[in-house]
């Protein structure tokens, strides 16, 4: 297999530091709110990369964080904490907050047929791992005590910047703007990794510490979970684009300083997920659930087959008339694959042959789109029969998975109809009077649920109506 590595910023032969075993991690949600369908198309590529690991032959261990401790709300250790504002926002403690909105992410991935992780660690289970390595760098000369924040010392390395040849001083202070100077810090990238000083007096979640009462910072959570599950060797570290810099670029610093040599080897980084006004991002609010896309009709698997018809290296334009294009090929793929004759025996010959096509693409540094191409050749082919190309439609689907043989949607509009008039009433005046309390996540939840079950809800001036189907 070649991937691109971000690190290298080159396309590479990969080779795990194992024969046949590959320690993959992944960086996980701040589970402060749903997640996005940008969030989620990361997500996506990354269970692609997994589960072609696997149809290649290798044993793969893949690792995923949660982030159940206040992320602020800039990478630079500045700005609002994202799981403190999520709290008070829905009237929850952090750790209800946590738990509900990292059921519902969890509940998104199965909707879209994302595998779990092998290990799912939530952060706040981890705190003695962090104050171990944040210790072990302190002795080695790597961090300091300043204003009562413990810090990495970005001044001791060789090299800190290696993703991108930044220049010193064309760096924003802080990393973005309108992040004011932290003065506690020897160097502008130096970055906190134990706070026992904040601007945050009712900060919810703290533990003892030698350096005070206080919680970790967020770079030091990914690689001490990685660390502690993988070993001193990872093989590929996954994550959006926009963790490249400073969130990654803070986990090498830290994780080799701790270990005294390379960490990673393999940097897979997907990109954006944009619309017409630019990146989705949370903070910008209106972004798109999917929740809200079953809510404008189209299913898990239409996003999910519209996120593969594009390479993961390439930002992704997000419309309703391109996810709408999507979702109509997909049917009728479907349609096609559902309707393949049974009769005959598998050709092995042909089958292998078909097999390559699918697999060189995805060795060709994940190429989905190339992918999907061998997928259709194989439906539309004439010299093969209908037992040899239902073999490869099932077998391209253990890295696709496109519920292709599925009839899930038939099966969610018989159980809409178990629900009764009355009941679905009562669940939109539930709503409403959740939504008149401000709490958004439980209309949310109320929507979301009659969405998975096919009903459709529709805000009017005059009330809420609904249609099934």
């Amino acid at each position: 297999m070649k991937i691109y590595n971000t690190l290298s910023r080159q396309t590479e032969e990969f080779v795990p530091h194992e024969a046949g075993k590959v320690k993959m991690y992944t960086c996980g949600p701040t589970v402060y709110n749903f997640a996005h369908i940008g969030n989620l198309r990361t997500y996506m590529m990354e269970d692609v990369l997994e589960k072609y690991l696997r149809y290649a032959g290798y044993d793969v261990t893949r690792v995923m964080n949660i982030t159940d401790i206040g992320h602020l709300s800039s990478d630079a250790d500045s700005g609002e904490d994202k799981m403190l504002l999520g709290a008070k926002r829905e009237h929850k403690t952090v750790l209800e907050l946590a738990k509900f909105y990292t059921d519902a992410f969890f509940k998104d991935c199965e909707a879209l047929n994302i595998k779990k992780p092998d290990v799912v660690q939530p952060a706040t289970g981890c705190v003695d791992e962090f104050i171990k390595v944040i210790s072990s760098l302190m002795d080695k000369g790597f961090a300091y005590l300043a204003g009562g924040n413990v810090y990495f010392d970005t001044s001791k390395l060789k090299e800190y910047h290696v993703f991108f040849n930044f220049k010193e001083d064309d760096l924003e202070v802080g990393v973005r703007e309108g992040v004011e100077e932290d003065g506690n810090k020897r160097n502008k990238n130096d970055f906190v990794l134990w706070f026992t000083k904040s601007k945050f007096e009712d900060q919810a979640l703290k533990w003892d510490s030698p350096w005070g009462v206080g919680y970790p910072g967020w770079h030091i959570e990914c690689s001490c979970i990685a660390m502690k599950y993988l070993g001193e060797y990872v093989d590929i570290h996954c994550g959006g684009i926009d963790n490249v810099f400073p969130h990654h670029t803070n986990e090498i610093a830290q994780s080799e300083a701790y270990l005294g040599h390379k960490w990673c080897n393999y940097w897979f980084h997907v990109l954006h997920l944009n619309t017409a006004g630019g990146k989705m991002s949370k903070s910008s609010g209106g972004f798109l659930t999917l929740a809200k896309l079953k809510e404008n009709g189209f299913s898990p698997m239409e996003y999910r087959f519209f996120c593969l018809l594009s390479h993961y290296r390439k930002s992704l334009i997000y419309s309703e008339d391109n996810l709408a294009n999507a979702a109509n090929a997909y049917k009728k793929l479907k349609a096609k694959v559902l309707s393949l004759p049974e009769e005959g025996e598998v050709d092995k010959e042909a089958f292998e042959r078909y097999r390559k096509n699918f697999s060189d693409a995805l060795a060709n540094d994940l190429n989905t789109s190339l992918a999907v191409t061998a997928l259709y050749d194989v439906v539309k082919a004439k010299d093969i029969n209908g037992a040899t190309a239902r073999a490869l439609v099932a077998d391209f689907e253990k890295v696709l998975s496109l519920g292709l043989f599925d009839r899930e949607e038939e099966e969610n509009r018989e159980s809409a109809s178990l629900l009764t008039d009355a009941e679905i009433q009562d669940l939109i005046a539930q709503r409403a009077a959740a939504k008149k309390a401000k709490n958004y996540a439980e209309a949310d939840r109320i929507r979301a649920f009659l969405a998975e079950k096919g009903v459709t809800l529709t805000d009017t001036p005059n009330g809420t109506t609904y249609k099934i189907g």
